[in-house]
């Protein structure tokens, strides 16, 4: 179809080469902001279902600190599984924006916290412990 002589192709040769080169660029972006905008959802619903958004921000800044002081070797060689950790575990990965699998775990926070100011909850100290069924 594109490279034969009996039909005319509109775009030609350059245009041809441009779509090839732009279409899996595209295609990847789109599935970028997917992840990312799955990313949101589910701290929405989650944080729906637990009726405290604020525990779920600490545990994210929680698993950001962490994150940050431990390197992840094995997801540094294999960058295509980030989109499966809680938090990017990409610690060579300064990329924030069009090509990031998840969204700054600032703005989720962030997020959680408007959630939480909407529900008319306070911030909070951190989640109390669980009693201890051996006293």
């Amino acid at each position: 179809m594109f490279f034969s002589g009996n039909r005319k192709n509109p775009l030609g040769i350059v245009g041809l080469i441009l779509v090839m080169i732009l279409a899996p660029i595209t295609a990847l972006l789109v599935q970028l902001a997917i992840s990312r905008s799955r990313e949101y959802e589910a701290d929405r619903i989650g944080a729906e279902i637990v009726g405290k958004p604020l525990w779920l921000a600490g545990a994210l800044e929680k698993l950001s600190h962490a994150s940050r002081r431990i390197a992840n070797e094995m997801a540094d060689r294999n960058p295509a599984t980030a989109h499966l950790f809680i938090v990017s575990p990409l610690n060579a990965q300064k990329v924030n924006g069009l090509f990031a699998t998840h969204p700054s775990l600032e703005s989720r926070i962030e997020r959680l916290r408007e959630m939480a100011a909407r529900m008319g909850q306070s911030p909070e100290p951190a989640i109390p412990a669980a009693p201890r069924p051996w006293g």
